[in-house]
């Protein structure tokens, strides 16, 4: 059993790096994350509108967090990096699919073994939450992020759909099955926005902001 006097490499390594990133937060404290697949290919349209979104941010003065991978979050980190904005990454190790995008600035990629340690960086420095189509693991960051928000264990934050076609029987079984169930409030409805305009997307989270001081999360 490791009681903690001993550390692994990869431990030290990241913890660096974490160490490196946070003390940059003043840098990139107004991140907006964005979310979707890694199986996304360039040049098709959610790649094309997770581009665009990350631009209409950073000329809005934010910048853009993603998971570092392929996919959307190439396309965000590409679309933060060629507006002007900070483009960072918190990569995750896994076996297939996720490997880091060219468009993270340098020395803004942290890559985590476990995606609990990774979840915490997303929420903690998030201002807005941006979630394009994806798998399991974006639907995981979306109720994560509302289910915080329902509770109040975080602050309040935008949450914006970008893809309203793929999202389209998730939200209508939310609205038919779980609000009648009695399982969410109708009020829960309004914890999350749906837009496939990418400056609207990023006008509802600078418009959450005006006249709001943004600080972290927790």
């Amino acid at each position: 059993m490791n009681d903690g006097s001993t550390r692994s490499l990869h431990d030290v390594v990241q913890d660096r790096q974490l160490g490196g990133l946070m003390s940059a937060q003043e840098d990139v404290w107004n991140l907006v994350s964005i979310f979707g697949s890694a199986r996304t290919q360039p040049g098709t349209p959610y790649y094309e509108m997770a581009t665009q979104v990350a631009h209409e941010l950073v000329k809005r003065g934010f910048n853009v967090l993603t998971g570092g991978g392929p996919g959307i979050m190439e396309a965000a980190n590409k679309g933060a990096q060629e507006g002007g904005g900070a483009s960072v990454g918190v990569n995750i190790e896994l076996t297939h699919e996720q490997f880091p995008n060219p468009y993270v600035d340098k020395n803004s990629l942290v890559t985590f073994r476990h995606f609990f340690v990774r979840k915490v960086m997303f929420m903690k420095y998030a201002h807005g939450f941006i979630v394009l189509p994806g798998g399991f693991g974006t639907l995981d960051e979306f109720f994560e992020a509302v289910t915080l928000i329902q509770t109040h264990k975080t602050k309040q934050f935008p949450v914006v759909l970008m893809g309203a076609e793929y999202w389209k029987g998730l939200l209508e079984w939310i609205k038919e099955v779980m609000l009648p169930a009695g399982m969410i409030s109708p009020q829960d409805l309004n914890l999350f926005e749906l837009t496939d305009d990418p400056s609207k997307a990023a006008d509802v989270v600078d418009s959450f902001y005006k006249g709001r001081r943004m600080i972290t999360n927790f």
